[in-house]
């Protein structure tokens, strides 16, 4: 690693943490030549699967749009960003767990559902009224009916 301050590659660890869950590890260096002390970050690089939509064409796993989605179900709940960060980290865990390239957005719409369904109700029903695009008042209470039989 490169020093950022004078461009030395000699540098020591002087500490190593787990942060982010475990997903990341923080180090703290130092410059064997200037002795300036920097952080650094160190992640893996893992790849997503790609996401098949419903009309069958591809498109990259978009982190972003899953974390919109939930925070949209989510929105005006008690649920902390920690537990959502936490949910959003579980969700990734599973994708690359799956070992496949690609999955269906289905399949992954089903994930988030079970996800939501543990973290909140009232969230997993509003995120399942738009996925699975009720129609009427019938559809809720059928949904709503299912979450009872599940406790």
């Amino acid at each position: 690693m490169y020093c950022p301050f004078c461009s030395a590659t000699d540098t020591k660890v002087i500490d190593s943490r787990l942060v982010s869950d475990g997903h990341q590890v923080r180090r703290r260096r130092e410059c064997l030549q200037c002795h300036e002390r920097y952080t650094t970050f160190e992640s893996a690089e893992l790849v997503m699967p790609r996401i098949i939509k419903r009309d069958g064409s591809r498109e990259p796993f978009n982190e972003e749009k899953m974390r919109n989605g939930l925070l949209r179900a989510l929105e005006k709940r008690p649920v902390s960003i920690e537990k959502i960060e936490l949910s959003i980290n579980t969700l990734k865990s599973k994708l690359r767990a799956t070992g496949e390239r690609e999955i269906s957005s289905e399949m992954l719409g089903n994930l988030i559902m079970d996800e939501l369904k543990a973290l909140d109700k009232v969230a997993y029903v509003r995120f399942a009224s738009v996925y699975r695009s009720f129609e009427d008042i019938r559809e809720f209470g059928e949904e709503i009916a299912r979450l009872g039989d599940d406790d």
